[in-house]
């Protein structure tokens, strides 16, 4: 069974950091990419930053400079280190496995709350 599991979540204040973490269980092989989303208010699903499996990273532009996505291919981990956060980075983080032949696993979601 598959199952993507986050953690990391929290309240911060303004300017302050998090780390969130993603692994995958019962995925042996397949993996395109790791991928960070956050849900709106609206409830859209907004990417926030992805990982190629050859490590090639991509980022929203709200994040630039302030998020850096990583990956462990081995342990199927993926990272995102949140510095600099503003109240309007406060959501529901998702981390999502896409894999190669068009399947997508997503995880529970974790929370992020950043006040001013």
């Amino acid at each position: 069974q598959v199952q993507l599991v986050e953690s990391g979540g929290g309240s911060v204040q303004t300017g302050g950091s998090l780390r969130l973490s993603c692994e995958a269980y019962g995925i042996t092989s397949g993996i395109e990419s790791m991928n960070w989303y956050r849900q709106s208010p609206e409830k859209q699903y907004d990417l926030v930053a992805s990982i190629t499996v050859a490590g090639a990273a991509n980022y929203a532009d709200s994040v630039k400079g302030r998020f850096t996505i990583s990956g462990d291919n081995v342990r199927k981990q993926v990272y995102l280190q949140m510095d600099g956060l503003r109240p309007e980075d406060s959501a529901v983080y998702y981390c999502k496995a896409g894999m190669q032949v068009g399947l997508e696993y997503w995880g529970q979601g974790t929370q992020v709350t950043v006040s001013s």
